[in-house]
């Protein structure tokens, strides 16, 4: 993790190139456990969850959680896991254990605005999505949904004149 902090400030750098290549580092990065164990465990958890297996997938990351609490990166799926599985509450409070353990975590604040979107609290949303944004400001995607929710409440606020 000593490496975070310069690949974080490499997300601003004017390549492209360089920019790409800090966030697939902190990806890989933040996906170490320093246990090979844990980093197999995890990597099955990453397939029972691209399978749709969620169950599993969620057990498989609350083992990793158990084994390793400190580890950030195993809250993290966990609260993708269960945002895939509608657990939007459960999701939330995984998310609040990654940001204890990694602030700078951009996917994670990226996800509390998915989140948030969901259970329709859209300025909470955006707030997240333009925090995440501040630390990884290389998400086409996540400035999209800030411009896509943005449109859709001033269309709710002209219906309610």
């Amino acid at each position: 993790m000593g490496d975070q902090p310069l690949l974080l400030l490499r997300l601003r750098d004017e390549d492209e190139l360089v920019r790409g290549t800090a966030e697939r580092a902190l990806w890989l990065l933040w996906s170490r456990s320093g246990d090979a164990a844990l980093d197999r465990l995890m990597a099955e958890g990453v397939e029972q969850m691209q399978a749709g297996r969620f169950e599993e997938a969620a057990a498989s990351f609350s083992e990793i959680i158990r084994r390793k609490p400190s580890f950030a990166e195993g809250w993290n799926k966990r609260a993708t896991v269960r945002y895939l599985a509608g657990d939007y509450e459960g999701s939330l409070g995984d998310c609040d254990e990654v940001l204890k353990r990694n602030p700078q975590h951009f996917g994670a604040l990226s996800g509390y605005g998915q989140i948030y979107f969901r259970l329709e609290r859209y300025e909470k949303a955006i707030e997240y999505w333009r925090r995440a944004l501040r630390v990884n400001p290389n998400m086409p995607g996540v400035q999209l949904n800030i411009e896509a929710v943005q449109r859709l409440l001033q269309e709710k606020k002209a219906r309610s004149i």
